[in-house]
């Protein structure tokens, strides 16, 4: 950069997000569940015949494919869509305001259309052709960045990412270095997961998948709810606002799907969002544990949290118990509740059976209400492979 080019400003400005999950598709309405601690969940045997699971299953209408190209039609792109159509004058506003060419898509996936796939593979059984409905393009991982590019038009950078749990976490992080770069004047930034039996099944051979709703923290865990969802952001470096005002990201490579149990790649995450956002573990009032319900994954995170915060710990919840654990979409999803926490006032409920394992270091969990208004909020994913990402969200009026 020369001395006569002004500096990139450092704000990173998240505009209202887009939902759709097994809570609904309405901001009002999400938020209601989030304030009563209201499950979205619903007993299911299509993936798993014989043994019915709660599902966080988006029932929401989702956008129609008929007029789309066939190697854009599949499950995952509608609900990304009927995210999308959502964004309204959030998206509008920069369609206008920017070039095509300077509008960045960042969207984290860990399915794509891999569902559509399954259900081709069904029609065409061991010896026929598969369906003339059906394009290998509709499962690449590539697959839902390409397909709002070509929605809008948009000629800037556009990609996926797929690191598992944390992949539209890291969407988000992506998005503001693309910002503070000077790459783009604004990006679309989020993910989309929907369930099929890839997920499904490969949970239940870990032995991951609880019969029952999840109990994060509990005693009585015993894993996880799975979801599907689709949540998105219009990001740009304008003040004010919500900011995304700091990203952490590590990557301990433990294990293929274990957490590290000592929490240090998850502790490093969190430490490194305080720290860019220019924060301490002392400004965060509010923090959205990834909290799957595994008896590993919450003993990691509880240990990694106290560590990091000691005696200043925030108020916790894990809002998984609520739409299932989303995978790709986590990060986003959960990101889109920490921003309609601190716009709105309130910290989301934490749901379980109110036994909490006293073999944990203690957290201070939002299981009563709590009428303070949080101004600054941490949201963390954890996923395979030890790959870590936390997000700190702050608001500025």
């Amino acid at each position: 950069m020369s001395e006569s080019t002004p500096p990139i400003p450092s704000a990173c400005r998240l505009l209202p997000p887009a939902i759709v999950c097994s809570l609904g598709d309405g901001v009002d309405t999400i938020a209601d569940a989030l304030i009563q601690g209201r499950r979205g969940l619903s007993v299911s045997d299509v993936f798993t015949p014989g043994r019915p699971l709660p599902l966080g299953q988006v029932t929401s209408p989702l956008s129609d494919d008929s007029t789309w190209p066939v190697h854009h039609r599949s499950r995952n792109n509608r609900l990304l869509h009927s995210a999308l159509v959502k964004l309204g004058d959030a998206l509008n506003t920069v369609l206008s305001r920017y070039p095509r060419s300077r509008i960045g898509i960042v969207i984290g996936t860990s399915t794509s259309g891999i569902g559509d796939t399954e259900q081709a593979l069904a029609i065409a059984g061991r010896n026929d052709p598969l369906p003339a409905s059906f394009r290998y393009a509709q499962q690449e991982l590539g697959a839902p960045a390409l397909f709002v590019a070509e929605q809008l038009g948009i000629t800037g950078p556009a990609y996926s990412l797929s690191t598992a749990c944390s992949s539209s976490a890291r969407a988000l992080a992506s998005a503001r270095r693309l910002l503070r770069s000077g790459e783009c004047d604004a990006v679309i930034a989020g993910g989309a997961d929907t369930l099929c039996q890839l997920t499904v099944h490969g949970f239940a051979s870990l032995e991951a998948v609880s019969d029952h709703p999840c109990l994060p923290f509990s005693a009585n865990r015993d894993g996880i709810n799975l979801g599907e969802a689709a949540a998105l952001f219009v990001i740009t470096r304008d003040e004010g606002g919500i900011q995304l005002a700091g990203t952490g990201e590590s990557a301990d490579a433990y294990h293929v799907s274990a957490p590290r149990p000592d929490g240090s790649g998850a502790f490093a995450a969190m430490q490194a969002a305080i720290e860019q956002a220019g924060r301490t573990p002392h400004d965060i009032d509010y923090l959205n544990l990834h909290g799957t319900g595994t008896s590993h994954n919450d003993a990691m995170e509880a240990k990694a949290v106290t560590d990091l915060f000691g005696e200043a710990l925030p108020l916790c919840s894990s809002t998984k118990a609520l739409t299932g654990h989303t995978l790709g979409a986590a990060g986003a999803l959960e990101a889109a509740f920490c921003w309609l926490a601190l716009k709105r006032g309130f910290y989301p409920r934490h749901v379980h059976d109110g036994q909490y394992d006293t073999t944990l270091p203690w957290l201070p969990l939002t299981t009563t209400g709590d009428h303070r208004k949080p101004r600054v909020a941490l949201s963390n994913s954890f996923a395979f492979g030890g790959n870590n990402a936390s997000l700190l969200l702050a608001r500025t009026s």
